[in-house]
């Protein structure tokens, strides 16, 4: 059997326009669930956190919490939206063994908030993405298959379903269609749901942390040949990671052009992102609004947030992220290239925080967009799950600025870090990786050098100082890297006279 290989991504996007669309779902931080007292914390004993509510148990009514309203409509307001004077809660029916209501209560036609934008940078250009609404809903429990290789049902020996996720407060922010793009859409994907991850934590409202599922993302993505209609879309449901965004998108584009390109149809489908191959896998074919027999909420009353309480939350709400970006920025001193590239990798608070802890600007950006990138990179995690804290990055420059530790022996010192051995000053005891500046411990090793580069040692007595670079060097590799080189120079030096 004959297979054709895949186009090349720079292929696929010089013959089709792509146009992508995203869904994110924001989990809320709230104490208690949307419609009941049940409590939120993360990591608690499965069906522990459920009551007759949320379980959809006849007889059972809502009420909804305030606290979810409210930060919905702060984070509508952070998006530049309208927000709504009326509106109301919606039945969305569908069966999922995961939905104990077997109905989940949204909203449809009447959204909270409505008609905003994000503005992301992308390669030193600004791209404006429609917010078509923002609106309020409840979180489904969680399945887990078990007995399989893949955690999915096919192949899964039994299922258990935890219902204490189910009545969270989740909040829907859904984009309009962003044509356009060219080649850069799946970084301006990643830029988009950086940016929003940023607003949301700024406003306090969510921990946004993808990898814990309080922060989800579905990417629409279909192609187009330049000046025909748009094309059928799929969705890449619940991707979870900046990195996994872009990924999914790129991916997309590049099965969509191999169907395209052999008169193959392309179909409206959900489909499920691969981390360990960076493809996507077909779900199910996407049902539209009506399947889900939307009618309103009969046991809820209307929102009709009040004019002077939502002036107030958007009086109070804090400093937009690109502000205190631009704000930062000249703070460390550095060009708008750089401030883009910590943005995009996701490093802006923690080099801020580490500032904070005692670093410099300059030593705190140097790790988290040196050695720490590079390893979040290689493992695919993101930055601020790569193994190490501000704290603890603070502790380390601190180390080397005081003497301790050099460059390299630094880099020894994190990997210890990241790899759970401690803090740097324990890993760095524990290695026995603290410079030796100690002019009685490396005379020894610097008379060895001398005597074994007679040629070299001659030069500098001459006079050619530059030639003890040379010596510095043997004495160092002696040492594992651990001699003071400035201590070392200054003894080569003595020793030959040539000081």
């Amino acid at each position: 059997m004959t297979t054709t290989a895949l186009p090349t991504y720079e292929d696929a996007v010089s013959r089709y326009e792509p146009v992508i669309g995203l869904e994110t779902h924001v989990e809320l931080g709230t104490a208690t669930k949307m419609f009941c007292g049940c409590r939120t914390d993360f990591g608690a004993e499965p069906n522990t956190q459920v009551c007759p509510v949320c379980l959809g148990l006849p007889g059972a009514l809502p009420v909804a919490n305030r606290a979810g309203i409210e930060a919905t409509i702060r984070i509508g307001l952070a998006l530049n939206c309208d927000i709504a004077e009326w509106c109301r809660m919606a039945r969305k029916n569908y069966f999922y063994p995961d939905m104990p209501k077997n109905f989940q209560t949204s909203q449809y036609d009447e959204p909270l908030c409505v008609d905003g934008y994000v503005d992301v940078e992308v390669d030193g250009k600004q791209y404006r993405i429609g917010i078509e609404r923002v609106h309020l809903e409840e979180d489904t429990g969680k399945s887990l298959h078990v007995g399989g290789a893949t955690g999915r049902i096919h192949g899964a020996t039994e299922s258990l379903v935890d219902y204490n996720r189910a009545g969270i407060p989740l909040v829907e922010i859904v984009t309009k269609p962003v044509p356009g793009l060219g080649a850069l859409a799946p970084e301006v994907a990643k830029a988009y749901v950086a940016e929003l991850r940023d607003i949301i934590r700024s406003l306090g409202v969510s921990d946004v942390r993808m990898e814990q599922g309080s922060l989800r993302c579905d990417v629409n993505t279909s192609l187009n040949k330049p000046g025909e209609e748009w094309g059928t879309r799929t969705e890449t449901k619940n991707v979870n990671s900046l990195r996994s965004v872009e990924r999914a998108v790129r991916s997309e584009i590049i099965r969509q052009t191999s169907l395209l390109d052999v008169g193959t149809r392309i179909f409206q489908e959900t489909r499920h992102f691969q981390e360990t191959t960076g493809d996507t896998r077909s779900g199910r074919s996407k049902e539209t609004a009506t399947d889900y027999r939307y009618f309103p909420e009969p046991d809820l009353v209307p929102i009709a947030p009040d004019k002077a309480w939502v002036a107030e939350l958007k009086a109070a709400l804090p400093e937009k992220p690109s502000s205190k970006r631009a704000r930062l920025r000249e703070d460390w001193g550095i060009s708008a290239t750089d401030m883009e590239s910590v943005a995009n990798a996701g490093a802006v608070e923690l080099i801020e925080e580490t500032i904070a802890a005692g670093a410099s600007p300059a030593g705190a950006r140097k790790w988290w967009m040196g050695e720490l990138a590079r390893r979040a990179n290689e493992t695919g995690v993101e930055l601020a799950a790569v193994g190490a804290t501000p704290a603890q990055v603070a502790a380390l420059q601190k180390l080397v600025d005081e003497g301790k530790l050099n460059d390299k022996l630094a880099r020894q010192v994190l990997e210890g870090v990241v790899e759970g051995e401690g803090d740097p000053a324990a890993v760095m005891a524990a290695r026995g990786l603290g410079v030796v500046s100690d002019t009685g411990a490396l005379t020894k090793a610097v008379d060895e050098a001398i005597a074994a580069n007679p040629d070299i040692a001659a030069k500098v007595r001459d006079g050619k100082v530059a030639a003890a670079g040379a010596l510095v060097g043997a004495v160092m590799k002696t040492t594992r890297g651990q001699a003071d080189a400035k201590t070392v120079r200054d003894l080569i030096l003595e020793r030959l006279g040539a000081s």
